[in-house]
C-alpha cells in the first residue's frame, strides 16, 4: 500500500471516521507492506511534534509538520539512497515534514541536509518527499520487491 501525500490531519479525520483506521493498523501490524509519503509518513509515524491527531502510529520516528516552511519553500534536491536500484534520485519537498528522532529499529536509506528523508523499519517505508513527482520509479520499484 502506498499511503499518499496530502493533508495529514484530514487523512487521519477520514481514516477514523469511515472506520478504516484499526484494519489498516492490524493489516500493517501484520506485514502488509506500506509506504507513506509525506502526509502518509505523518500517519504512519509512532509520534509528531507538538500535535494530537489521528494516525497508524506504527513506525518508530517522530516528525514535525511543514518542517521546511510554507508551499513557496518547496525544492528539489538530489539525494543519496542505499534503497536498492535507486542509488541517486532527485527528491521533491513539498511543505515537507522532517524526521526528528527516529527508533533503534529503522534505517536510514537518504538523508538531505544531514536529516533522514527516506527510512524503513521493516516493511514500513517512509519518506519526507514525493517520489511519485519525478519520471523514474526506481524507489516504487524497490519497494515493490518488498
Amino acid at each position: 500500500m502506498i499511503m499518499p501525500g496530502g493533508e495529514s490531519t484530514v487523512i487521519g479525520n477520514l481514516l477514523v471516521r469511515f472506520e478504516l483506521m484499526d484494519t489498516l493498523v492490524r493489516r500493517i501490524s501484520g506485514g502488509m507492506p506500506v509506504f507513506g509519503t509525506c502526509a502518509g509518513l505523518i500517519l504512519l509515524a509512532a509520534r509528531i511534534e507538538g500535535l494530537q491527531q489521528p494516525g497508524i502510529g506504527l513506525l518508530d520516528v517522530e516528525v514535525r509538520r511543514n518542517a521546511y516552511g510554507r508551499q513557496v519553500d518547496s525544492f528539489r534536491e538530489y539525494i543519496e539512497t542505499s534503497a536498492s536500484g535507486a542509488e541517486r534520485l532527485e527528491a521533491v519537498f513539498i511543505r515537507a515534514p522532517k524526521i526528528v528522532s527516529l527508533g533503534s529499529n529503522v534505517e536510514i536509506l537518504a538523508s538531505c541536509r544531514g536529516d533522514p528523508v527516506l527510512v524503513r523499519q521493516d516493511r514500513m517505508v517512509g519518506a519526507t518527499f514525493h517520489p511519485e513527482l519525478i519520471p523514474d520509479a526506481a524507489i516504487h520499484r524497490w519497494f515493490l520487491g518488498l
